[in-house]
């Protein structure tokens, strides 16, 4: 399965080149599923639903489903979280995956990089940074992706082997 990742420092502004570089990838015939990593805990149930009382009576799984969708969630209850390769398993096949996060696995990644932040480039540490996306100039043997050009973005991506 192809896999790119967009990496950066938070406000970097990587979920919006991702919804952005989406439709592009989506228009041109690619199926595209994606993967965001979260550094908090978050929750898609709502409480009282009955889905949420399955969890909360102590359910591993619970998986939902409609005419329109299903999702499955899996609680951890204690359990280290899942490394990227597994959680990759878990999904169905397509032309590529776009990942948000998980910036310590070995994967190809654009990284969404803006000076005006403050923060230190990830390219110069990270040997799995490809390319990066960036809103200046900036000094990089890496290709360097004009930040507000999604066609441009997803060019690159097509073109990676």
């Amino acid at each position: 399965m192809r896999l790119i990742g967009f990496a950066g420092w938070s406000g970097s502004g990587k979920t919006t080149l991702v919804t952005a570089v989406l439709p592009v990838l989506i228009a041109r015939g690619w199926r595209i599923s994606t993967i965001k990593h979260a550094h908090h805990g978050f929750d898609l149930d709502q409480e009282g639903k009955d889905s949420w009382r399955h969890r909360a009576a102590g359910a591993s799984e619970v998986l939902i489903a409609s005419e329109t969708r299903w999702a499955i969630m899996h609680e951890l209850r204690g359990a280290p979280e899942p490394e990227l390769e597994a959680l990759l398993a878990h999904l169905s096949p397509v032309d590529l995956v776009i990942v948000e996060g998980f910036k310590r696995s070995a994967y190809p990644k654009i990284e969404v990089h803006r000076p005006a932040l403050g923060k230190p480039p990830l390219y110069p540490e990270d040997p799995n940074i490809v390319a990066v996306a960036s809103d200046s100039p900036l000094t990089t043997r890496l290709p360097l992706l004009p930040l507000d050009r999604p066609e441009a973005i997803a060019d690159f991506i097509m073109a990676l082997k």
